[in-house]
């Protein structure tokens, strides 16, 4: 690990989401990882609060965007990506394996046309793959088992794992979603905490355990130590078990089927139809089997 980049994270409590603006304190160069772009489902109106939060914060940073990462396709918030490559010019990247979770949604969502191919990114990342954030090295762990298609991104000392580990005391994502794996979520894991143990890490998503405040950053040894699942499960077939119990009793992402055709599209809203309005396409009975929410 070369370089200590500096982390900003913003908490959206509607989503649950950290939001991260990552720099190179030398150069100013920075990246905005796994942006929120704000939706109500209720009213079906959309924002760009969050976003424009971070764009503030950017300009009075005095910090260039190099990069607009995403982890994965989202599956509880709309992506701001598109919106923020508009506003910078900066290219917009996700890993390659988003392909498999394109063509698994373009058939949920009976999308012929649909380009499943990726190219609605400027750059598709492959395992192992190396970039520059500045002066700071980073390098791509493919990370599946929450998705087909999780990355994480290491940048100097600091890993972006999203949801796939959280806090040490809220344990790991669940692995139920289409194309989703306990088994490979295990390995992404695994490979996750073979890093250094002064590595940050800084998650995607905190669901607040007990009403604390909200917290996005461990390190790989507090991992190791205290994560609720990591720290007792000390085989791939205990954790399945655990991961697969609990996520039975788990009800889907209330906007799973709103967010997905947006995330697999990079963040582009639906085009207007003839009469101006943007609208989205619910399909029903298609994530058959899963729990309700009975609140």
């Amino acid at each position: 690990m070369t370089g200590k980049p500096l982390v900003k994270g913003f908490f959206d409590p509607r989503t649950w989401s950290i939001q991260y603006v990552v720099a190179d304190p030398k150069t100013r160069q920075c990246a905005i990882i796994d942006p929120v772009l704000d939706y109500d489902e209720k009213s079906g109106a959309t924002a760009t609060i969050h976003a424009d939060a971070i764009l503030a914060y950017v300009a009075e940073q005095g910090y260039t965007v190099q990069w607009i990462l995403d982890t994965h396709p989202h599956a509880d918030h709309f992506s701001a990506a598109q919106y923020l490559k508009d506003k910078t010019g900066a290219p917009t990247a996700i890993g390659e394996k988003v392909v498999e979770v394109q063509k698994l949604w373009k058939g949920i969502y009976n999308w012929p046309d649909f380009p499943a191919d990726g190219s609605q990114w400027d750059k598709l990342f492959a395992r192992g793959e190396t970039f520059k954030l500045g002066d700071i090295e980073g390098h791509i762990l493919f990370s599946p088992g929450h998705t087909l298609a999780s990355i994480t991104y290491v940048i100097g000392d600091a890993a972006f794992v999203h949801d796939t580990l959280f806090m040490p005391d809220s344990g790991t994502a669940r692995a139920d979603f289409p194309g989703g794996s306990a088994s490979r979520l295990w390995s992404s894991i695994q490979e996750i905490l073979a890093l250094p143990d002064e590595t940050r890490v800084f998650t995607g998503h905190d669901y607040q355990p007990g009403g604390r405040e909200p917290k996005w950053e461990s390190t790989v040894a507090e991992q190791k130590a205290t994560n609720t699942h990591m720290s007792t499960c000390k085989t791939e077939a205990e954790f399945v078990k655990i991961r697969e119990g609990r996520d039975r009793t788990l009800p889907m992402p209330k906007l799973i089927l709103h967010a997905l055709q947006i995330n697999t599209n990079a963040g582009r809203l639906p085009e207007p139809e003839d009469n101006g309005k943007r609208y989205l396409r619910i399909p029903l009975n298609a994530l058959e089997g899963a729990a309700w929410d009975i609140r």
